[in-house]
């Protein structure tokens, strides 16, 4: 199999589980007494968690190896699952996303690293002066993102209506299957991801050595991003982004069950929902694959991040369910064409030493913006109404596309010394 087709697979099996606990993290905890602003800060703390360790195992990944970390984080995925369902007040649930923060520092970048690596070796030397075409692997793995967290969502639905955990609560049977299903992607994890041993080195003086080379690791991806304004432009994008994703991942939910009267009744319809969302999100994806063939990677970019802000202000604006959740499938239309678009800008700006750290540089980045973003919006949301709080982060994040503009101004330089290489070799 493929390196292309293990990466789509196994990205898959990743988000499958995500669909089917998709918006219940945040009605699990509110249905068991907790507050909006303190779900506001749970999501927080595991951003925080994430930010804190983003960069130590990016760095880490990269000096061991992508496999190791790949399958410790799935198995974290399994305990922070069993932590949501048996958690009851606000400590339980505190640790629940700790642990899922740390499974998402581990799981952030490895993966994608790997098989951007594994397509460069695949390419051979030629991969030098001309790189392998990976914006197809990375939109094919973003439409199945989409796909798999829209059929999860689906699936999500169904087990709460059919509900046979009956006096449990309709909400915990979805992150049964959850656990399970982060247990068979953990096994996939093993079997199919596969890359050269590092030196020849056994597995603890591999970890030894890499622990030691990790901080070394980091400081050169921190000093590239000093010196690579590109880079650090594209990592800033991160900041405008999170705020939006805040708006339609976390108060679209809260938004309902206001409107609806209930959680259940909110979840109910969610499933469905964010299924179409995330149905949307993969069409996304492949209609950016296809419009960066012909505009660019830098100018799709810009413009899936101009739309998806603009949507985010509509979500806040229109007035009852039908039309929140109408302005919601086209914000994750145009969340789906910013990430394959985004990640092909990052990978021009990394190296296969460093590529995990700068992918965990702009997920830290991300993070921290989201968790400071979340005690922002959430008090607003409370304070005033999450159609405000819709309006003020959709306004932010259109400010977002003006940090594509070096990427835009490096791709116009790099197309023109292609071309030139090209009518030097005739």
């Amino acid at each position: 199999m493929q390196a292309e087709h293990r990466f789509v697979l196994l990205t898959a099996t990743r988000w499958f589980p995500v669909g089917v606990v998709f918006g219940l993290t945040v009605l699990l905890p509110l249905e068991r007494g907790l507050s909006v602003a303190e779900v506001g800060v749970l999501l927080s703390l595991q951003g925080f968690v994430v930010l804190g360790l983003e960069l130590p195992t990016g760095g880490l990944a990269d000096a061991i190896g992508r496999r190791p970390l790949l399958i410790v984080s799935g198995v974290l995925a399994v305990g922070s699952t069993a932590l949501m369902i048996v958690a009851q007040g606000f400590g339980m649930f505190a640790l629940a996303l700790i642990v899922q923060g740390v499974f998402r520092a581990l799981d952030s970048g490895p993966l994608e690293a790997w098989y951007v690596d594994a397509a460069h070796a695949a390419a051979g030397p030629a991969a030098e002066t001309a790189p392998p075409a990976i914006e197809r692997g990375l939109a094919r793995s973003s439409t199945v993102l989409g796909v798999a967290i829209a059929a999860g969502a689906v699936v999500a639905g169904l087990l709460v209506a059919w509900h046979p955990l009956a006096p449990a609560s309709a909400l915990v049977l979805p992150f049964l299957v959850a656990g399970a299903l982060y247990a068979a992607h953990t096994v996939l994890l093993a079997a199919l991801v596969r890359e050269p041993r590092r030196a020849g080195r056994a597995a603890g003086a591999a970890l030894t050595a890499g622990l030691r080379d990790a901080p070394a690791t980091i400081i050169r991806s921190l000093a590239l991003l000093g010196r690579r304004p590109v880079l650090r432009a594209l990592v800033l994008v991160e900041v405008f982004w999170s705020v939006a994703m805040i708006a339609f991942e976390t108060l679209t939910p809260v938004q309902l069950a206001d409107t609806l009267g209930g959680e259940d009744a909110a979840a109910a319809l969610f499933g469905p929902a964010s299924a179409a969302a995330w149905g949307l999100f993969a069409l996304g994806a492949l209609l950016a694959g296809r419009a960066s063939r012909r505009f660019g990677v830098a100018r799709t970019a810009i413009a899936a991040r101009l739309l998806n802000g603009a949507f985010v202000v509509l979500m806040g604006l229109v007035a009852g369910p039908v039309g929140l959740i109408a302005a919601y499938w086209l914000a994750y239309l145009t969340h789906g064409s910013a990430g394959p678009m985004h990640n092909t800008l990052l990978h021009r700006e990394a190296g296969p030493t460093n590529r995990a750290a700068v992918l965990s540089i702009n997920s830290m980045v991300a993070g921290g913006a989201y968790s400071l973003g979340l005690l922002a919006l959430g008090p607003l949301a409370e304070a005033t109404s999450p159609a405000v709080a819709f309006v003020a982060a959709g306004c932010f994040s259109l400010f977002g596309a003006l940090l594509y503009l070096p990427a835009r101004r490096s791709e116009r330089a790099r197309g023109n010394t292609i071309e030139t290489s090209k009518a030097y070799n005739r």
